[in-house]
């Protein structure tokens, strides 16, 4: 199947599962993970009319991002050192994997500079997996209180990548604890719309699975662009 078909596909599939939840459709995005995968594959999205990605590598996504339209817009989805918050600042119209304030502040200062705001997600461990990262759903809290400090971020939710397994009822409960979090924290005001809190979970394995407990984000790249090439 070619990418368009892949993505009309994943599109049926939202509609038909949001449908099933009693959910609109339209408040699940679609985010076309597009790392290692190459320009003109992301060109070829673009035609069918996806016009969100998301990128892991910040030197990787640079060079993409300043050879495409500008009206793809690129999520960061991979973990970031703050010494490349500066460029992140500059790129992404999201960065989903904020967990520690350090982090924050370094985006903030930049953003500060180019006088831009940025939305940001809070990466949540909530399998408290050694081997992911993420600030601990017990830490959550804090940290978005020492961002609300913060004038040019926008924390609007919360991200999380579940503990792996081949069964994908296992990841349900981390969705579900993922978005009981959430409420928790909307309830105390720590988001910027705190009626219209972003959840990013659920991949192209288990994205069914975490339109069921609420996500609004789903990053998909293995479902639409095919087997990830080991080089661009």
């Amino acid at each position: 199947m070619s990418i368009l078909d892949n993505i009309r596909h994943i599109q049926k599939e939202i509609a038909k599962i949001a449908k099933d939840c009693n959910r609109n459709p339209s408040s699940i995005r679609l985010i076309a993970v597009s790392k290692r995968h190459s320009i003109d594959s992301i060109k070829e999205a673009i035609e069918a009319g996806q016009l969100q990605f998301g990128e892991n590598y910040i030197q990787e996504a640079a060079e993409k991002i300043h050879n495409l339209d500008p009206t793809a817009v690129f999520h960061f989805i991979g973990h970031i050192q703050s010494n490349k918050a500066k460029l992140a600042a500059e790129l992404f119209s999201m960065v989903e994997t904020v967990d520690r304030f350090k982090l924050a502040k370094a985006l903030n200062n930049r953003l500060t500079t180019l006088d831009r705001k940025l939305d940001i997600l809070i990466q949540v461990n909530i399998g408290e997996d050694p081997k992911k990262s993420g600030v601990s759903p017990g830490k959550a809290e804090e940290l978005l209180k020492q961002i609300s400090e913060l004038s040019h971020i926008r924390p609007m939710g919360l991200m999380t990548i579940p503990p792996f397994s081949q069964n994908v009822e296992k990841t349900r409960i981390h969705f579900r604890n993922l978005y009981n979090l959430s409420h928790e924290l909307a309830e105390k005001k720590l988001f910027t719309n705190n009626d219209r809190v972003e959840l990013s979970m659920g991949m192209s394995q288990d994205y069914k699975v975490a339109i069921e407990e609420g996500s609004t984000i789903i990053r998909v790249g293995t479902a639409i662009f095919g087997t990830r090439p080991n080089i661009i």
